[in-house]
């Protein structure tokens, strides 16, 4: 089993469950079809009768042939085999069909509840976790746990028939019953040896079919880069590899399953032989009937499909175990962002403290904050500028609780930001990421997703209001047009304009802002400019700034360097101490040379004026 897992450890929030709980587990997901259950269940034991009645039947027959002969007996006997075959087809066809749709509605709420577990969690498990394999884990695993749902209802049916023909069989020849039954410990013995080298097997396979999946995606999220620095033939290997790991793992799942079936077999072919020697010596000797001969054959063989069924059962049943085990602990991940109340939020003043706030990303990774310090006045635009790592994009972060700080408090208002009710906290706080990221549908669609109530009139005046709308003018469709995958068919430029817009109709009370710094056209940036106006007018922001513009703008910069405030204070006041920020400044705006102007757009400066536009 060693290469099994070679290069599949399991993910940091698995765990290992008990085959009691599981089973419990997948019980509360059938307890809201009931009814549907007593139905199948009742079509299973009628199914059973019908297929126990015809070796009967036949038995039967066969006798009153020997003993009386007739057109009518032989008549009989087939309208009987008829009935009883068509009433076994109907009894059949409502227990599949009802077992369907019951497996429907079981797999459709593991997977509400898959799907609900991961949008909770916070985004340092999307760090550790890549996509893929979650995506796995919601698709391919839930259908794993479909198979084992109809393996289990296909077992109750078994079960009855098998017990339906050992009373047929110990009523009429207990010798011959307890031949058929000295077999039996020996394939249940063989079915359960193999349950945990399945139970293994299948793990397995389950996680190299997500790391498969994993790859793939990454494949197709990166495949722009990959085609740039052309290098699609090294994407094409390191798939090569992971699909060659899933081929070899589920090429040996394949050997350990199909091993199983032909032992099974092979035993109870071997019990067969017995049942037929000793019953034909029997009926020569007359001890039974030939009708009776006849239904041990016949019955035998009804008897030994179930009992392997049912012995095969458990290894098969593990496939479904282990794929339920992986669901499970996707739904039972511990979130790391724990709220300590969930008070009602209301209108926010958007006055921010930091209180010695330590954090750092991972438990045994480096301090991206040590015991951090800084106040954010109610309405106070607040440009962080620092070195890459400085820790600008970790402070909105904190602040709009996509992670959980290790030590100190962040209050907004004096309030502990832990005690709000986070869903109605957040619907405060406007986002603006440095990678605007748009859904397929329209623009409007995006726009509205901040506030899904709003109509299309404050839409279209909360487009407007961005750069005074003239980007929506020169789109085929206006609001309506259409975008693609990520925003394809959009500038960056006019993805921030509608990521812009976006959170000009949530109306929040604060705003973090981490500006891209993708070079856009003139015009382009200067519609943003006019819109990062409208949007952080009037409200607190943390503007982690790239922009001279957005910083000179700013009623205050705060300068980071290794997660603490080495200097803050306005542009002037600041270039005038000739420290950290200074240093950025001529590193990075000097050789520029044009400047954003309200009301002006930009226009040329001379370099060495502190008035030059540039990034950070």
């Amino acid at each position: 089993m060693g290469f099994i897992m070679e290069g599949l450890d399991a993910e940091s929030y698995d765990r290992t469950y008990a085959n009691r709980d599981l089973i419990g587990r997948m019980g509360k997901y059938f307890r809201p079809f009931l009814p549907i259950m007593g139905l199948i269940s009742g079509m299973v034991l009628l199914n059973a009768l019908m297929d126990a009645a015809l070796p009967v039947l036949v038995a039967a027959g066969v006798d009153r042939l020997a003993d009386e002969g007739g057109d009518g007996t032989a008549w009989l006997l087939g309208a009987g085999i008829l009935i009883a075959g068509v009433l076994s087809w109907v009894f059949n066809y409502i227990r599949q069909a009802n077992t369907a749709g019951l497996v429907g509605d079981v797999v459709l709420n593991v997977r509400l509840d898959a799907v609900a577990a991961v949008m909770e969690r916070d985004l340092s498990f999307y760090d550790e976790n890549p996509s893929g394999k979650i995506v796995s884990r919601v698709t391919s695993d839930t259908d794993e746990f479909a198979k084992v749902l109809t393996l289990t209802l296909n077992l109750v049916g078994q079960v009855l028939l098998l017990a339906l023909v050992a009373v047929v069989l110990f009523f009429r020849s207990v010798q011959l019953a307890l031949i058929a039954l000295a077999i039996t410990p020996v394939i249940v013995a063989m079915a359960l040896g193999f349950r945990k080298v399945a139970r293994e097997t299948s793990s397995g396979a389950q996680r190299a079919l997500s790391q498969v999946n994993g790859v793939v995606r990454e494949t197709m999220g990166g495949i722009a880069v990959a085609k740039n620095f052309r290098q699609e033939g090294r994407l094409y290997a390191e798939f090569g590899d992971v699909n060659a790991r899933s081929y070899r793992i589920t090429l040996r799942q394949g050997y350990v399953f199909s091993a199983i079936f032909p032992l099974l077999f092979t035993v109870a072919g071997l019990g067969t032989t017995l049942i037929v020697y000793a019953g034909g010596r029997s009926a020569i000797a007359g001890d039974i009937s030939a009708g009776d001969w006849y239904l041990f054959v016949q019955s035998v063989v009804l008897f030994w499909f179930p009992l392997t069924s049912i012995a095969s059962f458990w290894s098969q049943f593990q496939q479904g175990l282990a794929a339920s085990e992986r669901v499970f602990a996707l739904i039972d991940a511990s979130p790391r962002v724990l709220q300590r109340d969930h008070q009602a939020v209301g209108r926010l003043n958007g006055r921010i403290q930091f209180e010695d706030v330590d954090f750092a990303y991972a438990d045994d990774g480096p301090r991206v904050l040590d015991r951090f310090n800084l106040t954010i006045e109610a309405g106070e635009t607040v440009a962080l500028v620092g070195h890459t790592g400085a820790g600008k994009s970790t402070l909105g972060k904190l602040v709009a609780r996509f992670y959980e700080f290790q030590g100190g408090r962040i209050l907004i208002d004096g309030r502990d930001i832990r005690s709000f009710d986070l869903a109605a906290y957040r619907h405060r706080l406007g986002v603006v990421p440095q990678t605007p990221f748009l859904f397929t549908g329209t623009i409007a669609d995006n726009v509205r997703y901040a506030r899904p109530e709003a109509t299309d009139d404050e839409v279209e005046t909360a487009a407007r209001r961005i750069g005074g709308g003239d980007w929506l003018d020169v789109l085929p469709d206006g609001l309506r047009t259409e975008v693609g995958e990520h925003g394809r068919g959009l500038s960056m430029g006019q993805r921030q304009l509608v990521a812009l817009a976006r959170v000009l109709i949530q109306d929040p009370s604060v705003v973090i802002l981490d500006e891209a710094t993708a070079s856009v056209d003139p015009l382009t940036e200067a519609q943003i400019q006019e819109g990062l106006d409208v949007v952080l007018s009037d409200r607190t922001a943390i503007v982690i700034a790239h922009r001279l513009s957005t910083i000179q703008d700013a009623d205050r910069i705060v300068v980071l360097r290794r997660g603490r405030v080495v200097e803050e204070g306005n542009h002037a006041a600041l270039m005038a101490q000739g420290g950290h920020y200074a240093d950025l400044y001529n590193t990075y705006f000097r050789h520029q040379s044009a400047d954003y102007r309200p009301g002006e757009g930009f226009v040329p400066v001379l370099a060495g004026d502190g008035e030059q536009d540039g990034r950070l």
